[in-house]
């Protein structure tokens, strides 16, 4: 199943990697680079998936996950936080926030291709 996915990450290099891991899977990925441009986005159809940097320049993805539940038609959406900074606790914390999945950065590509892979089956269930 193609999804389409939006990731909204700051550092090019990790923004080129799940481009191109997500890219090989047959998914389509939009990179947003911030928290303002999701906000801007929101305007926008929603995607099937969105992967999002726990620590972005403007703001930070707790703060955007509880903005993303709020909105109408993005309510749904599954949210996964992509994060370098997991302390004990913060698993809990971005559960409880909406997030549906952590991946851990350095991101292991077979991590996040599971990741993606079973939360497209759920999506295809419902």
């Amino acid at each position: 199943m193609s999804l389409r996915v939006l990731l909204v990450e700051d550092n090019q290099l990790n923004a080129d990697l799940v481009t191109a891991i997500l890219g090989r899977e047959g998914h389509a990925v939009e990179v947003l680079p911030d928290g303002a441009a999701l906000r801007a986005r929101l305007a926008h159809a929603p995607p099937d998936l969105v992967l999002m940097d726990i620590l972005l320049p403007d703001t930070d993805g707790i703060t955007l996950a509880e903005e993303l539940r709020a909105r109408a038609g993005w309510t749904l959406v599954p949210l996964v936080a992509v994060t370098a900074q997991a302390l004990a606790g913060d698993r809990e914390r971005f559960l409880l926030a909406g997030f549906r999945e952590v991946v851990i950065k350095p991101i292991d590509t077979r991590t996040l291709s599971a990741v993606v892979e079973r939360l497209a089956c759920r999506a295809a269930a419902h």
